[in-house]
C-alpha cells in the first residue's frame, strides 16, 4: 500500500503539471526488478499478459493485440521491465500491480558535447606495453552513445587477438552496417531507436542525416569511443590546425558500441534497453558521454541511475559525464555507485592572432583552418545595424541584424548576447550577407575551440579593449584573421573548463560531486565524416571538440588500464584509485584554476583532483564498498522502501536507526549537515607487495580540528584491512558555506589523497 500510494502521488502531481489529460499516451517505463522469468519470450508473454489488463484484450494468435501495439521496449536479460506507450490512467493502473517496482515517463537526455594521453603521463613505450597483451585485451569497454564510424583508422584491430570468450554481445547489421564493420576492436555493436520513435515520431521525419544501424552520423559516439580505446594513428589531425599521433587510453582494450542516442538527444526507454543488453554482453566499464539537464533528478525515478545500479551490482565500473552546465549546484549523474566525471584543459591552446592595419597584434583563439591572404576592412556590427534594427542588437550579428551593403567584403567584430548562445551561427549569417571573417568578442569562451564557416577568431576582454580603441581612431580600419597555430606546454595546466558542471551534489550532499575531472578541452579525436554540422561545413576524420563527453572516456581509459591490472577488482576499488591519487595541483605548482581568468576552485569543481593514470595503478590504499553499502547509505538519507524497491527492484529493509550518511565507505568526505563534534569511520584495504606504513596527514578546514585515530596504519600483507576514525571538533560555524580540507595517508612514496566539505551549522 505504501508503494503504491508513493506511485499515485507521482502520477497525480505529473498530470497537474504537466496539463496532461487522461486520454494523451505518453511513453512510460515499467521497472520490475530482477529478472524472474528464464528467457525472452517467456518474459514477453508475461509482459503482454500485463499490458492486456490495462489496454484491452482482443486476442490475435494468442497475444493481445492492444498489448503488441502499446509496447515499445521488453527487458529480459540483466533486469525485468517494458516500456509502452499509455495514459496516465493506463500507467498509474500498472503501477499497482505486486509485480512492479515503479512505472515512470521516459524523458530525454542529452550528449555532454591525442596529446591528452601525453599531458597525463602515459609513456605507453616504457610504462604500459610492458603489461602482458592478453590481460590489456581483455577488457571490454561498453559505449552507450550515438554510434560509431567503423572504418576510422582509429578501430583497426592488428595486433589484437581473438574476441574475448566471455563476451555474450552480437554485431548487429542495419542501413550501411554489416558484418565486417565489426572487428577485433569493435567485437559489438547494437542500436536502439524504439524509444526515440515512440517519443518523437520516425527518424525520416526529422530530416537530418541518419543511419537506422550502430553507424554514427552524428561523431559524438566516434569520438568518445576513439578517445576511450582507439587505436594508435600516425598522422592525425584536424586539417590545417593540429596534427601527430592519435591514440585512446586503453588502446588494445575491445570497444562493445550501443548506439541509443539520435540527433543529440537518448530516450531513457532506449538507454535502459542498451544498459540491459551492456551488463548482460559482459562489458567490464561503461563510458556514459550523457545525462539528463540539470538539476539531478532522484536516483528513484530516474533511468540513468537505475541501469547504472545493476551494472554496479554486476561488477561494472561506470564513468559518466558530469554536464556542461558552468553553475554550482548543475553537476550530474551524481550517484554514489557512479564515477562523476569533470572537464578540464590540457597544456595546449589553439592561437588565432589578429594583425590590425597599424600592426598591432591582437592575441585571439579559436579554430580557424581557412587562409586570409590579406588585409580586409573591419566593422562593428553595432555600426553595420540593419534599417530598423538598434546598434546594440546589431552588435550580436543575430540573423537579419546586420545590413549586407555595410558588411560585403568586411571583418565584422560581434559580441555574445548570452552566454549559451550559437556563435557558430553568427559566422553564417555574416556569411550570408557577403561578410568575409568575424572577431567574436567573447572572454567566457574564448578558449574553447570552435569552428567556423568563414576565418574567425574569439577574443577576450583585454583584446578587445585594444581593438575598440583601433575601431575608434582610425577612419579605415583594417585586419587579417591569421590561420591557428598550436602551441604546447602552456601554464598554467590543467585548469577547469568554464562550461563544466559544478557541485554540490544536490541529491545526497554527503557525497563530494564531481568525483574526478579529466581532459575535456579541446580534445583531438575520431570523427563522422558526414557530420559537419559543428565542424564548418567541412568533412574530416578527426575533430577538436570540448565537453564533459570528451573527460568521460579519458576515465573510463584510466579505468580499463586499472581493471586489466586487477581483473578482481570491484567498480568502487577502481573508482577509488582514480580518486584518491588525482592531484589538486597544476603544472605550476599551484592550486587548479577555473577558466577563463584562473578563478579559485574547490573539491565541487575538480572532485578530488585531476585524474594521475600512473598514479591510480598502483594506488596503494583502496576504500571498497558494495551495494549492501550503497543501500545502507540511501538508508541513511532517508530513503523510503518503496524508493529502494524502485532502485533496486527488490524490498529492502533499512535497519533502524541507520548508519550515520558520512560513514559510506567513499573516497571522499563529506558532511552536509554538521551540527557539534562527530567522528567518521572509513576502512582501507592495503595492495601492495610486502609489509608497509602509512601515516595521516591533514589539511584543515577552516574552523574545524580535525584528528584521525590512529594517525598510523600498520600492513603485515596484500588484501589486509584496516579502519580509522577521522574526528571532528568545530569551533565556529561556516555561516552556510561549505568549508573544505583533506585527509592524506602516505608511506613516504605513495599519497592516498581524499577532499573534505564540511556543512558546519553549530558548533
Amino acid at each position: 500500500m505504501i508503494i503504491r500510494a508513493v506511485t499515485f502521488l507521482f502520477f497525480l502531481g505529473f498530470t497537474f503539471v504537466h496539463g496532461t489529460t487522461v486520454n494523451t499516451k505518453k511513453h512510460y517505463i515499467v521497472y520490475m526488478g530482477h529478472l524472474s522469468h528464464p528467457g525472452k519470450e517467456s518474459v514477453v508473454t508475461a509482459n503482454h499478459e500485463m499490458l492486456a489488463s490495462v489496454v484491452g484484450r482482443h486476442v490475435v494468435d494468442h497475444f493481445s493485440e492492444g498489448a503488441q501495439e502499446a509496447a515499445v521496449h521488453h527487458y529480459h536479460k540483466s533486469f525485468r521491465g517494458f516500456s509502452a506507450m499509455l495514459t496516465p490512467d493506463q500507467a498509474l493502473k500498472l503501477s499497482e500491480k505486486d509485480a512492479v517496482a515503479s512505472v515512470f515517463v521516459s524523458r530525454m537526455k542529452k550528449l555532454h558535447t591525442t596529446r591528452s594521453w601525453q599531458f597525463l603521463g602515459l609513456d605507453y613505450a616504457n610504462q604500459y606495453n610492458h603489461l602482458p597483451v592478453d590481460a590489456k585485451s581483455n577488457v571490454i569497454v561498453g559505449v552507450i552513445d550515438s554510434g560509431v564510424w567503423p572504418e576510422s583508422r582509429s578501430f583497426y584491430d592488428q595486433g589484437l587477438g581473438p574476441v574475448p570468450p566471455k563476451f555474450n554481445g552480437e554485431c548487429v547489421t542495419g542501413e550501411y552496417f554489416t558484418l565486417s564493420n565489426c572487428n577485433r576492436k569493435i567485437i559489438g555493436a547494437r542500436f536502439y531507436s524504439q524509444g526515440f520513435e515512440a517519443e518523437n515520431g520516425p527518424l525520416e521525419n526529422i530530416g537530418k542525416v541518419f543511419f537506422r544501424s550502430p553507424r554514427d552520423a552524428d561523431g559524438h559516439g566516434t569520438h568518445t569511443s576513439s578517445t576511450v580505446a582507439g587505436s594508435v594513428v600516425e598522422g592525425a589531425s584536424l586539417p590545417g590546425i593540429t596534427g601527430g599521433s592519435a591514440r585512446g587510453g586503453a588502446t588494445s582494450a575491445r570497444l562493445a558500441i550501443y548506439k541509443a542516442c539520435w540527433f543529440g538527444y537518448c530516450s531513457d526507454a532506449d538507454l535502459l534497453s542498451a544498459f540491459d543488453d551492456a551488463i548482460h554482453d559482459g562489458v567490464d566499464i561503461l563510458s556514459l558521454s550523457l545525462g539528463p539537464d540539470p538539476p539531478q533528478p532522484s536516483y528513484f525515478e530516474d533511468a540513468m541511475s537505475i541501469g547504472t545500479f545493476h551494472a554496479f551490482q554486476e561488477g561494472i565500473l561506470v564513468s559518466a559525464s558530469a554536464g556542461n552546465s558552468a553553475l554550482p549546484g548543475t553537476a550530474t549523474n551524481v550517484a554514489p555507485w557512479i564515477l562523476t566525471v569533470a572537464a578540464s584543459s590540457i597544456d595546449r591552446e589553439f592561437r588565432t592572432n589578429i594583425r590590425l592595419g597599424n600592426s598591432t597584434l591582437v592575441k585571439g583563439f579559436g579554430l580557424n583552418p581557412l587562409k586570409m591572404d590579406g588585409y580586409y576592412s573591419l566593422i562593428g556590427g553595432s555600426a553595420a545595424a540593419a534599417p530598423g534594427v538598434p546598434p546594440t542588437n546589431a552588435s550580436f550579428c543575430k540573423n537579419n541584424t546586420l545590413d549586407p551593403t555595410l558588411i560585403k567584403g568586411k571583418i565584422v567584430v560581434c559580441h555574445l548576447e548570452t552566454p549559451l548562445e550559437s556563435r557558430r551561427q553568427k559566422s553564417i549569417f555574416i556569411r550570408q550577407g557577403g561578410g568575409i571573417g568575424m572577431i567574436l568578442i567573447d572572454p567566457q569562451g574564448k578558449n574553447v575551440g570552435f569552428q567556423y564557416v568563414i576565418p574567425t577568431a574569439a577574443i577576450g576582454q583585454e583584446e578587445a579593449e585594444k581593438l575598440q580603441a583601433y575601431l575608434a581612431v582610425e577612419k579605415n580600419p583594417l585586419a587579417k584573421i591569421e590561420q591557428t597555430y598550436t602551441v604546447l606546454f602552456t601554464k598554467p595546466a590543467p585548469t577547469m573548463a568554464i562550461f563544466s558542471s559544478r557541485g554540490p551534489n544536490v541529491v545526497t550532499p554527503d557525497i563530494i560531486k564531481p568525483d574526478i575531472t579529466a581532459p575535456g578541452l579541446n580534445i583531438l579525436a575520431a570523427w563522422s565524416p558526414v557530420s559537419t554540422e559543428g565542424t564548418a561545413e567541412r568533412s574530416v576524420d578527426f575533430n577538436i571538440i570540448s565537453g564533459t563527453s570528451m573527460s568521460c572516456p579519458h576515465v573510463a581509459g584510466v579505468a580499463a588500464i586499472i581493471k586489466s591490472l586487477h581483473p578482481s577488482w570491484s567498480p568502487a576499488a577502481i573508482k577509488s584509485a582514480i580518486m584518491t591519487t588525482a592531484t589538486v595541483l597544476d603544472n605550476t605548482g599551484n592550486l587548479i584554476g577555473r577558466d577563463p581568468n584562473g578563478a579559485q576552485t574547490t573539491p565541487y569543481d575538480y572532485g578530488s583532483g585531476h585524474i594521475n593514470p600512473m598514479g591510480a595503478i598502483n594506488a596503494g590504499l583502496i576504500y571498497d564498498f558494495d551495494s549492501n553499502d550503497i543501500i545502507k547509505f540511501l538508508c541513511s538519507t532517508g530513503a523510503t522502501t518503496p524508493q529502494l524497491v524502485n532502485l533496486t527492484g527488490e524490498v529492502v529493509s533499512c535497519k533502524h536507526p541507520p548508519e550515520p550518511s558520512y560513514n559510506f565507505n567513499y573516497p571522499s568526505i563529506g558532511v552536509s549537515n554538521m551540527t557539534g563534534s562527530l567522528s567518521v569511520k572509513r576502512t582501507v584495504t592495503y595492495y601492495g607487495e610486502g609489509s608497509a606504513v602509512y601515516y595521516s596527514q591533514i589539511d584543515q578546514p577552516i574552523g574545524v580540528k580535525v584528528t584521525v585515530t590512529p594517525n598510523k596504519l600498520k600492513f603485515s600483507k596484500d588484501g589486509e584491512k584496516m579502519s580509522f576514525r577521522i574526528n571532528m571538533t568545530p569551533y565556529k560555524t561556516s555561516n552556510g558555506s561549505i568549508v573544505f580540507g583533506a585527509l592524506t595517508w602516505t608511506n613516504g612514496i605513495q599519497k592516498v589523497h581524499s577532499p573534505i566539505s564540511l556543512n558546519v551549522l553549530s558548533v
